[in-house]
């Protein structure tokens, strides 16, 4: 059943974090000679119609090519990215907007288009992986803007408080495994080592695309 028929898909990237293990703006490493977050940009276009780069430092992503938004409240983590996604997909008078982190280079066009044509007005969709869920590749509704309000206002400003205290539908990791290996579409860059890793798996994948 496609919920978002008539309304535009937005986008957003999520790269306000400090990349504190990663010792520099990991969204800006080169994964086989393309930066990782111009690999999620470019995955992210084929499942949208629009997005934004929500960034607190916006000279970092000056060549994106895609619009910069930083959070309402820096330093509050993710959430507080999700909010600001939240507030430019209200804008745009979307019904939600289909969030992803900044340092997922092997993400899917057609797994991310499912995800979001599953969304409707007042549900989180969110995909699950060998790990349990993936939460920074997600649908949230507009709608639960409030929610994310009363989080950062508290002391529990994680990710997993939201989806406790939000309607949330799962995307069977089964299903997601129709769009490839779990363990690469959610591999993430957080480390040294990770993008060591991440060259091995993007070798293997850009020589057969």
């Amino acid at each position: 059943m496609l919920l978002n028929l008539g309304k535009p898909i937005l986008g957003a990237i999520l790269a306000g974090g400090a990349s504190r293990r990663f010792g520099s703006p990991k969204a800006l490493a080169v994964v086989n000679g393309r930066r990782v977050v111009h690999r999620v940009r470019d995955v992210l276009a084929g499942a949208v119609d629009a997005m934004v780069l929500i960034a607190n430092d916006a000279k970092l992503f000056a060549g994106i090519g895609i619009p910069v938004r930083g959070d309402r409240l820096p330093g509050m983590g993710p959430l507080a990215g999700v909010e600001a996604a939240l507030r430019w997909a209200a804008e745009h008078e979307a019904d939600g907007v289909l969030c992803v982190s900044c340092d997922m280079p092997f993400l899917s066009a057609p797994l991310l288009r499912e995800i979001a044509r599953r969304g409707d007005g007042g549900r989180a969709v969110v995909p699950e992986s060998g790990r349990g869920i993936e939460p920074l590749c997600a649908w949230y509704p507009v709608a639960g803007v409030t929610e994310i309000e009363r989080l950062l206002a508290s002391d529990d400003r994680s990710m997993r408080a939201l989806l406790e205290s939000t309607e949330t539908v799962r995307m069977p990791l089964d299903e997601v495994r129709r769009f490839g290996d779990p363990e690469i579409l959610f591999f993430n860059v957080n480390t040294r080592g990770d993008l060591g890793r991440a060259q091995r798996i993007a070798r293997r994948i850009d020589a057969t695309s």
